[in-house]
């Protein structure tokens, strides 16, 4: 079969080895598609190091089916059947440390993660170890989707974590920074949410204009502040999302948000980065402000009801598909932001 190797920093290699068997309590996917984020790049760039296993297959937005099962492993988790689809949680936790007890298992002390320490979806067959099946990890499907979208339900279940924590209510506002896959999931979210108003901010016009599409409002970074105002009556919006690694908008949030209005940094920024930020803003303003990390167990299955029901729009968000043969074109179309976001297949 094909993999593709992360052997260190911009050595992403292709090889030819042998298909694995499951061993005991483990389960082999054979994958359908694996769709590729701005942190697979981190990544391969070396910009993310923490828990990332050289030689590991990178690839944590997977979607698969069961190709065989390890003896034990029904035991442990007893509608496995050959042929289901499937997909995977990706942050595979210890359950004992103070995190996990307080139900942020998300935020593991000793987590593991797919695509990072255990081998991920760029391959054409993946086990899921009998530790991540003992810990739920593996989800089947109850309806058939397309593969393409079966892998969003790890982006989705970040943007779930997110949205539980600042809330979207019906009527309000919100503006949201950055028109990747991740906003424009949180877009559809918020929408979903009954907002009245969905601002998504972009420099690029074709992604205002996929906002457009999926019933929100594109708007340039420039006008975003004079949108909001104009709908609010200047009062801001009730809800902002940051959704770009970049440090200045950590400040254009708080200023853009309302009178007890929620500010979520979403995005990852550069390790070590730092931002000037007016701390009175959210003392006088009296904000909520939060951030997103990886999601639960019970956020992937969430959000794969979500994708069940169709109330994603995928066609706008997976807009382009390598082959897994081609995939360090796949990375460099990533890198070149082609598209909204890049799928790899299996051939």
């Amino acid at each position: 079969m094909l993999a593709a190797h992360l052997n260190a920093p911009h050595d992403l290699e292709l090889v030819t080895k042998d298909r694995p068997e499951p061993g005991p309590g483990e389960v082999l996917l054979k994958i359908e598609a694996n769709t590729l984020c701005g942190t697979d790049y981190r990544l391969y760039t070396g910009a993310k190091t923490a828990g990332v296993r050289p030689g590991v297959v990178p690839g944590h937005e997977l979607a698969g089916r069961v190709a065989a099962i390890g003896e034990g492993a029904i035991d442990i988790m007893p509608d496995l059947e050959v042929g289901r689809q499937a997909t995977v949680s990706i942050v595979v936790s210890c359950g004992y440390c103070r995190n996990c007890l307080a139900d942020r298992e998300h935020l593991c002390l000793n987590l593991e993660l797919f695509g990072y320490g255990i081998d991920g979806g760029l391959q054409e067959y993946m086990i899921v170890p009998e530790r991540a099946l003992r810990r739920g990890n593996l989800f089947l499907t109850d309806a058939e989707l397309d593969p393409r979208a079966l892998c969003l339900a790890e982006p989705i279940s970040c943007c779930l974590n997110g949205l539980d924590q600042f809330k979207v209510n019906s009527g309000e506002t919100v503006a949201i920074l950055g028109a990747g896959p991740i906003g424009l999931i949180h877009a559809q979210l918020a929408l979903a949410s009954g907002a009245s108003y969905v601002f998504v901010s972009n420099r690029g016009e074709e992604r205002r204009k996929v906002a457009d599409r999926l019933g929100a409002i594109g708007v340039g970074p420039e006008e975003l502040p004079a949108r909001v105002a104009e709908v609010t009556g200047g009062a801001g919006a009730d809800v902002v999302i940051v959704c770009i690694g970049a440090e200045a908008l950590a400040q254009d949030a708080l200023e853009l948000a309302a009178d007890g209005g929620r500010v979520s940094y979403f995005a990852g920024f550069p390790k070590g980065s730092t931002s000037e930020l007016e701390p009175n803003l959210i003392h006088y303003k009296e904000l909520a402000v939060t951030g997103g990390s990886n999601a639960r167990r019970r956020d992937v299955k969430r959000a794969i009801k979500l994708l069940e029901a169709g109330k994603i729009n995928v066609d706008e968000i997976v807009t382009h598909t390598f082959p897994l043969s081609r995939v360090a074109d796949a990375y460099q179309a990533l890198h070149d932001r082609v598209g909204v976001k890049i799928a790899v297949v299996p051939e």
